[in-house]
């Protein structure tokens, strides 16, 4: 079984940037496509941003093609969404994801495996 650990979530100013991790436990986390979902409050899930097992492909949602990039290390077992010019509607509980289908339109399609708890990131206006 993968057991996902998401961190890097805070309170951060408008027009600031952070950095999400995503530690991945297990020898197979190559094989996996991965990706970022968010939940604000009041919403439901939200699809942000997939990657293929290499990482050679990305795919991400309109609302944050451009300022949000994806990125993973296997060496490291770790997964990254950068995240530049926020803003407050960005406010969520960004979640990891893992697909055992290994291809980012399986992630696209929530056909997840793996999902981590979530980590809270607070965009003030």
């Amino acid at each position: 079984q993968v057991q996902l650990l998401e961190s890097g979530g805070g309170v951060v100013q408008a027009g600031t940037s952070l950095r999400l991790s995503c530690a991945a436990s297990g020898r197979t986390f190559s094989s996996y496509a991965m990706g970022w979902f968010r939940q604000a409050p009041g919403k439901e899930r939200e699809f942000i941003a997939a990657i293929s097992w290499s990482g050679s492909s990305t795919y991400y949602a309109d609302s944050v093609k451009g300022r949000f990039t994806i990125s993973r290390d296997n060496a490291k077992n770790t997964m990254y969404l950068q995240m530049n010019s926020l803003k407050p509607e960005d406010t969520a509980v960004y979640y990891c994801a893992a697909t055992s289908l290994g291809s980012i339109v399986a992630v696209t399609q929530s056909r997840i495996n793996y999902w981590g708890k979530g980590t809270l990131v607070t965009v003030s206006s």
